[in-house]
């Protein structure tokens, strides 16, 4: 099943399937999240105010790589 993303995506935690943090949402952009891999605190408050904006440090993960959506946290899938 791939999941939509919406814009209150931005300032969720990018996790690898293992749980370890890889990021965090600054930007959702249709079926791409921006995520920053090493976030600043203003980053943060940006990104969880709605006020993100992608870098050029950031990656991109597309929908189809996330297995679950959860309030906090976006879970990529085990097969990358």
């Amino acid at each position: 099943m791939t999941v939509t993303f919406t814009d209150d995506d931005e300032g969720k935690e990018v996790v690898d399937a293992s749980g370890n943090t890889l990021g965090l949402v600054t930007k959702i952009d249709g079926d791409t999240a921006y995520v920053d891999p090493d976030p600043s605190l203003a980053d943060t408050v940006k990104a969880d105010m709605g006020w993100g904006d992608a870098n050029t440090d950031d990656y991109t993960v597309d929908n189809t790589a996330v297995e679950t959506k959860g309030s906090e946290k976006l879970h990529l899938r085990g097969n990358l």
